[in-house]
């Protein structure tokens, strides 16, 4: 009985290059995200690292976490809706990722102008205010708007 097993010719090439591509479509994702945390941290009062990481203050971390999911969600759509060439599909993650920093930005400015009182002062409390689901639920639907539209 003959029990050999024939792979025949490995073609690495695919392989390789779509780790190449996870890997700079892994970075640009983490700048855009990295950068809808500063807009986050610019727009809110204090320092938004110190009250989601030291302090732990509820509010800002619901706030962090939805920028966080939905800049993934447009990432990820961006990903997904990618062009076949690598640098074409990086070029348009990133823009539209950056598109989706600025949607959600201007987002947060306007729900500032709109709303009785100031949910800014909020941010810093220690006890979770129901207008951090708000913002979140508003955050999220705004990255969900952007990537259906991608």
């Amino acid at each position: 009985m003959y029990l050999a097993l024939e792979l025949g010719s490995i073609d690495l090439s695919p392989i390789v290059k779509g780790a190449v591509a996870t890997i700079l479509y892994f970075l640009v994702g983490m700048g855009v995200l990295v950068l809808g945390f500063v807009m986050v941290d610019v727009l809110t009062p204090g320092k938004l690292r110190q009250l989601v990481f030291v302090d732990r203050r509820p509010n800002a971390v619901m706030l962090a976490c939805a920028m966080y999911i939905a800049l993934a969600t447009v990432i990820i759509s961006a990903i997904v809706n990618s062009y076949s060439q690598l640098g074409q599909g990086l070029l348009g993650v990133a823009v539209y990722g950056l598109m989706g920093v600025i949607l959600q930005g201007i987002a947060l400015l306007t729900l500032h102008l709109v709303i009785p009182g100031n949910f800014h002062e909020h941010v810093d409390e220690p006890e979770l205010h129901p207008a951090a689901f708000a913002t979140a639920v508003m955050l999220l639907a705004v990255g969900g708007v952007t990537a259906a539209a991608l």
